[in-house]
């Protein structure tokens, strides 16, 4: 994209860090395994860390002139469901020939031995991420912040307007009775961690369950 060839966008562009403690790579063992399916990676690998993923860890790798990011399940997580690294990567694998907005999947590796979880490496996509503190410099005028929910809203559309099934995508899930069972899942969640009496959220989860929407699924 030639708008990220801007030294003033580039100075703005998420950055990686030190790896935190805990939470490292073996790097040679890691280098070994890419360089076997990845040929084209020249030695040393350096790996940093994005900031801010508790969920699933993000890391940096530089190998010679090439970028790649890594995702992995944060340290002894046990529910799998929520950090399924293989439903990650065939999501995007399938999505990225018709949504070109998502980063190039590579390689996915269920061997734990490597890094000690499931991980897959994709290509990086450079951008600025708004998190809580903007980056330094950065003006998030009215004017800019209108521009950004417009093209925040045109994508979700955007990106809903692919044909599922015809991606490759139409098995992976159970289209109908989401909106229920996401309501009935957000309920018991509250009520398992619920430490407070809180009348509003407990009237809303009633008007919620009362006021479903019926599912449609639309076929293209």
């Amino acid at each position: 994209m030639e708008i990220m060839k801007n030294p003033e966008i580039l100075s703005k562009v998420d950055r990686s860090y030190s790896v935190r403690q805990g939470e490292e790579l073996p790097a040679e063992r890691l280098f070994e395994y890419l360089a076997a399916h990845l040929p084209d990676l020249k030695a040393p690998l350096t790996i940093e860390q994005f900031p801010a993923g508790f969920s699933n860890l993000t890391y940096l790798l530089r190998a010679g002139d090439c970028e790649l990011v890594l995702r992995r399940p944060p340290i002894g997580a046990k529910i799998k469901t929520a950090h399924d690294m293989a439903r990650e990567y065939r999501i995007l694998s399938h999505l990225h020939p018709v949504y070109t907005k998502v980063p190039r999947p590579l390689l996915f590796c269920e061997d734990e031995q490597i890094v000690g979880a499931p991980f897959y490496v994709m290509e990086r996509v450079k951008g600025i991420i708004l998190r809580a503190q903007p980056p330094r410099g950065m003006d998030l005028s009215a004017e800019v912040m209108s521009g950004l929910s417009q093209t925040f809203v045109e994508n979700l559309a955007e990106i809903h307007e692919v044909d599922y099934e015809a991606a490759g995508l139409g098995d992976l899930g159970s289209p109908q009775g989401y909106v229920k069972r996401q309501v009935e899942g957000w309920t018991k969640r509250y009520y398992n961690a619920r430490t407070d009496d809180v009348p509003a959220i407990e009237h809303l989860a009633g008007w919620l369950a009362q006021h479903l929407p019926q599912t449609h699924l639309v076929r293209r």
